[in-house]
Parts: C-alpha cells; structure tokens; sequence
C-alpha cells in the first residue's frame, strides 16, 4: 500500500538577503551571497520551497586569541597574527562561503586596541579576499559604540553584514548600518519575543526589515542546544504564519559555543578520544543540529567542522 505524501503549506516565506556588493553595484567583492527564502519547514514541501543553500562564515579575529585551545589555534599558527592572511586561507584552503571578521581585541579586556587598528584590520580583510565580509563586534557596548562606527565607514559599499544590536544598546549601530548601506544582526538572549522586540526597534528607526539576519545567542552541543533548536523552529513557523517582525533569515555563533564546552577543548581525557578530533566533531554536531532547525548562516572555526558541514550541506541540498 503506498504512503501518501503528506506535507504542510504555509501562506508566506522568510525574506531573502544578498550579501556584498559587486563592482557594478559599488563594492569591490568578487561575489554575493544570497540566504533565506524558505516557504516550509526543513524538509518540508516540495523541493522549490526548500531555502537557498545554507552558507558557512569563517571567524577571523582582529589580533591573535590567547584564550583558544592548541588544537583550535593549529590550522592557523602561521596566520593568527594577520588577519589578511588568516582570512584568505579560510577562502582558499577551507572554502569560507563568508569572511566574519571579529573584533575581539578592541574589548577593554582583551586588548583594549583602537578604532585606527579595527579600521587597517577592515581594510586588510577586504584586500585579501573577494567574500562578502560579516563585521561582528566585541560585545562591551560601549567599545562597540565608539569603534563600529569607523568599522562600518571603513567598508561602506560593500554591502557587509554588521553586528550585534540588541534590545538596550540598537540607536548607534542601527543608524550607521542604515547610514553606510549595511546589513543588520539583531541579537536577542535565547528568546523570540525579544528577537521580535529588536527587529521592531530597529524597524522603528527606519531600518528594512529586509535587511535583518537573526541572532539568538546559540547553545552548543549539550549546552543548550535543544533549546536553541526550539527557538530556530518557532522562528520559522512565525516566519511562514506571516509575521514580518520575525520574518528574517538567521545566523549562529557555532564555533565560540561549540569549543567553549570542556568536552571539546580539554586535552587531558584520553578516555573522550582524540583532540584533535573530538573538539572538531562536537562543532560539527552542533552545527549539522541547527542546519536541520533552518538557520542560515553558521559561524565556524575549526577547518575539520567546516568540512564535515560542508560536506552535508552538499548532501541535502543538492
């Protein structure tokens, strides 16, 4: 006896947004990327209502970490300390689709660096690679306020990705990102009705709402993670039940999560297996988990995750 196929139907999709800017449209990037566009759930519907293909953002960080483990720091060695040449190997060994330029060295605690290094660092980036950039700040609000600013004007044009605002601290980055023709991250903690706060703020400011990618502060594997699906998924469906507030394509921080969690980052548990395998895989399961909830871009570190999860990505969405 044949199983019907049985599927749902929505009444509307999540916004699609393109990321860089070309020549011709005034940027100097080599090639756009496009997110978002699902009219059903994961899996769901007919092939035609699937979402774009997901995309995997590489971080980049502004000075060389002194808080990751050896075997995170490995694949980089030769380049932690330049950011330019960080950035194109992420390109042109391990297939970055997007470059997310963090700046954790401008935070008062790490490094406490000025807005004339956060700028060379943008223009360094920009020159070495051709991929649209995501430009991330470092999380102190009032660092971000006075060095995202500079960050923004340094690549106006190029159409970038440029975050977080959140629902106290959204005025200053929402207006430079409006000003210098950015996209904007709206964070929230892990909660919808916040993701929608924010995106009405920034909305109410005159930001498009076709210009939001999502952020709700992402949970690793075995910290959190069934909670960070569930969230992806009520997105999703608000998106599909027509809610334009929450209408927007998503993106997680994977690999800040993912090797903050002692099962993928202590050395001494030969009883956990490898390492040098073990830290990568819980990054990989973290992110394969999320893809399936419908989130669109995944911020990674480790080039042995973004293999794997590039690999499956290929799989399914052929």
């Amino acid at each position: 006896m044949p199983v019907p196929t049985i599927t749902d139907s929505y009444k509307s999709a999540v916004n699609k947004v393109t990321l860089g800017a070309t020549q011709e449209a005034g940027g100097t990037r080599s090639k756009t990327i496009e997110i978002g566009g699902a009219a059903n759930v994961v899996y769901g519907g007919a092939a035609e209502q699937a979402a774009l293909r997901p995309v995997v953002a590489i971080d980049v960080l502004d000075s060389a970490p002194a808080d990751w483990p050896e075997k995170l720091k490995e694949p980089y060695k030769e380049v932690l300390d330049k950011p330019g040449a960080w950035a194109k190997k992420c390109v042109e060994e391990y297939a970055a689709d997007l470059i997310c330029l963090k700046f954790d060295g401008i935070h008062p605690d790490k490094g406490d660096k000025d807005a004339d290094h956060a700028v060379a660092v943008v223009k360094e980036v920009l020159e070495a690679v051709g991929v649209p950039l995501i430009l991330w700040g470092s999380g102190n609000d009032e660092k971000d306020n006075q060095i995202m600013p500079k960050v923004s004007e340094a690549a106006k044009g190029e159409n970038c990705l440029l975050g977080t605002v959140t629902e106290d601290n959204y005025k200053s980055l929402t207006a430079i990102s409006l000003a210098d023709g950015h996209h904007l991250i709206t964070e929230a903690p892990l909660d919808i009705n916040i993701g929608k706060q924010v995106n009405i703020l920034a909305s109410d400011m005159g930001f498009p709402l076709e210009k939001i990618v999502t952020y709700q502060t992402t949970g690793a594997l075995g910290y959190g993670i069934e909670y960070i699906y569930s969230i992806q998924e009520r997105q999703r469906l608000a998106a599909l039940s027509g809610d334009k507030m929450m209408s927007q394509p998503a993106i997680c921080d994977v690999g800040y999560e993912a090797w903050r969690a002692k099962e993928a980052k202590l050395a001494d548990a030969p009883e956990w297996g490898d390492p040098a395998d073990r830290g990568p895989m819980w990054e990989a399961a973290t992110a394969v988990c999320l893809l399936q909830a419908g989130v669109d871009i995944i911020r990674m570190r480790h080039p042995k995750a973004v293999q794997i999860v590039k690999a499956f990505i290929d799989k399914i969405w052929k």
